[in-house]
């Protein structure tokens, strides 16, 4: 860093972090007006604050490192020092309707297109790996048919029940607001519903639960193209969807057919991921590709979104959706917790893609 020189102006200063660009987002710093305090004492000691879109963020240390460089080379700076601060800013890809979810910046959709790739086990810990972040996280498990958030989160810390203003109040499973219909079944209960009475209990958990101020509702929807897809996207806007796929081709066409429902409700893809990908022995370290490999992320290129990752078979992945404790708070340590927790991040970023650059979507869609 340079030293006997005046200290550089806040111009100079600015200027410099105009060059910074911004790895997920593309542009300059001063651009994206993430410059939230500059300073600069006599001796040239540099002091800068950046407020990051997400707390889920994997660019923390490129970034820092990015701004200390551009600062530091500036005639009369001894010293930089950066603080990374998160807001994550709401999202609405059309105006919030009849006052739903008016606490909540951004709904994450995680969708598939046939049953049995692992959506819901992708959704839990996609939920909880942004609550590790720091993020403010709720879940909503509207797999009317089948929910099993009751049996992947666990007993809750606190049951759900009512607010003093008859609201319904979620329940918390390690640390996010959970609601599900599974709630309230016995636990070998069976809802044998028509389309009508669905979107009447989605309406009613998106107005009468109390979700409160959330960074991101993680939605888990059913399988296939149906009801609860149609009803969400005509109650509430959906900031985007995740889409998970196994690899072999009989779950990626299925997951073409639900990416064009999506397109046709104007609900935008944040990206897809590839579930079972592999499987390593824990013995000996082999690889084997038991359902092919690399599908999800050919189907990602050939739609032209994000392939947000690969997830590789693992025991604990099934144990922990199995005991209650997915594997982001089971095993926090673990490679799978790992992957999750970037996972979540990159699915963070597309969010702020969207927020920053896709234009909103008109209010009053109507599917017929």
């Amino acid at each position: 860093m340079a030293g006997n020189h005046a200290r550089p102006d806040d111009q100079a200063l600015h200027a410099a972090l105009a060059t910074v660009i911004e790895p997920v987002l593309k542009k300059d710093l001063e651009a994206l007006k993430m410059v939230r305090r500059l300073a600069v004492d006599d001796a040239g000691r540099v002091t800068v604050a950046v407020e990051l879109f997400s707390p889920a963020y994997l660019e923390r240390d490129s970034l820092t490192a990015d701004i200390r460089a551009a600062l530091g080379r500036l005639p009369g700076v001894t010293s930089v020092e950066v603080e990374l601060t998160a807001a994550v800013v709401r999202r609405s890809n059309r105006p919030h309707q009849e006052g739903r979810l008016p606490g909540v910046k951004n709904v994450i959709a995680v969708a598939a297109g046939k049953g049995g790739v692992g959506k819901s086990t992708v959704a839990s810990n996609l939920a909880l790996a942004l609550s590790r972040w720091g993020a403010r996280v709720g879940m909503l498990d509207a797999d009317v048919y089948g929910p099993s958030m009751p049996t992947m989160l666990g007993a809750p810390t606190t049951p759900s029940g009512t607010t003093e203003g008859k609201k319904i109040s979620p329940a918390i499973h390690h640390g996010i607001k959970v609601m599900s219909i599974g709630f309230f079944l016995e636990k070998d209960g069976a809802v044998v519903w028509r389309g009508p009475m669905v979107h009447k209990l989605l309406q009613q958990f998106l107005e009468d639960v109390e979700w409160g101020e959330l960074d991101y509702l993680v939605v888990d929807l059913p399988p296939g193209t149906g009801d609860a897809q149609l009803s969400l996207s005509q109650l509430i806007p959906i900031t985007g969807a995740v889409m998970v796929t196994t690899p072999q081709e009989v779950a990626l066409i299925d997951v073409r057919k639900a990416v064009a429902m999506f397109k046709k409700v104007e609900v935008p893809i944040l990206g897809v991921v590839e579930n079972m990908s592999y499987y390593v022995c824990p013995g000996c370290g082999h690889h084997d590709e038991i359902f092919s490999r690399g599908g999800g992320k050919q189907l990602a290129e050939s739609l032209g979104v994000t392939f947000l990752g690969e997830i590789p078979i693992d025991t604990k992945v099934r144990f922990g959706g199995d005991s209650g404790r997915p594997v982001v708070v089971g095993a926090p340590d673990s490679e799978h917790a790992r992957i999750f927790m970037d996972l979540a991040a990159r699915a963070a970023g597309r969010v702020a893609v969207l927020t920053h650059s896709a234009p909103l979507r008109p209010a009053g869609l109507v599917i017929r």
